[in-house]
């Protein structure tokens, strides 16, 4: 799993039948403390996350299918959770 912003919604008029219904969008992959890495992956939403929201991403397509119900699905990540804060202890 990676941590990600989202940046954008794809809109499509044809999508693979699969896909049907589901809201696309752009994430960028970001590290814990917030600061991108500069890496985009297009997603499938399943946790009601808009753009600006940063996300708990499942990068992995098998998982993805999985969580999607759908195991012939052209997927390869997919928005499971938004994250509301994140806490990072310096060690001393």
């Amino acid at each position: 799993m990676k941590l990600g912003k989202v940046k954008a919604n794809i809109t499509s008029t044809i999508k693979n039948p699969y896909l049907t219904g589901e809201k696309i969008m752009v994430v960028e992959i970001i590290n814990p403390d917030g600061t991108g890495t500069g890496k985009e992956v297009v997603a499938i939403e399943k946790a009601q996350a808009g753009v600006g929201d940063i996300v708990l991403l499942m990068d992995e397509g098998g998982s993805a299918r999985m969580v999607l119900g759908k195991d012939r699905a052209p997927v390869r990540a997919v928005i499971v959770g938004v994250v509301d804060s994140i806490n990072l202890k310096k060690e001393v």
